[in-house]
């Protein structure tokens, strides 16, 4: 159930993305909910390892390039949703990653599921 939830806050979260980023689009809420689907499986996949791999230049820049890794993520994802998904430009994908991850945070936050239970 908490998946469940986690995966429809990161839905709204790429909703309320698209309304505050420009160059950053939505489809439709369908659309909203296949993005966060494939940015997560991104994340999960390619997003790991590069993070593994640059992990000694984001230990330099202090983390600051993650940043950068999370919008290239967001790129991959718009390149395979196409139409119901699109970042116009890196510059849109890096303020979205941004915007992205403090949305989340205060929707996981509100919600209550940003912490573990046994």
């Amino acid at each position: 159930m908490r998946h469940l939830i986690n995966w429809i806050l990161s839905a709204l979260a790429v909703w309320v993305v698209a309304r505050f980023v420009p160059g950053f689009h939505v489809h439709s809420a369908a659309a909203a909910l296949v993005a966060a689907l494939v940015i997560g499986f991104v994340n999960a996949t390619l997003g790991t390892l590069l993070k593994l791999i640059t992990l000694p230049l984001t230990i330099l820049t202090l983390g600051i390039f993650w940043l950068v890794i999370n919008a290239l993520m967001l790129e991959v994802a718009s390149f395979l949703l196409g139409s119901w998904f699109r970042v116009d430009s890196f510059k849109a994908a890096f303020l979205g990653a941004i915007l992205l991850s403090l949305v989340n945070m205060l929707f996981r936050w509100l919600a209550g599921t940003s912490r573990k239970t046994t």
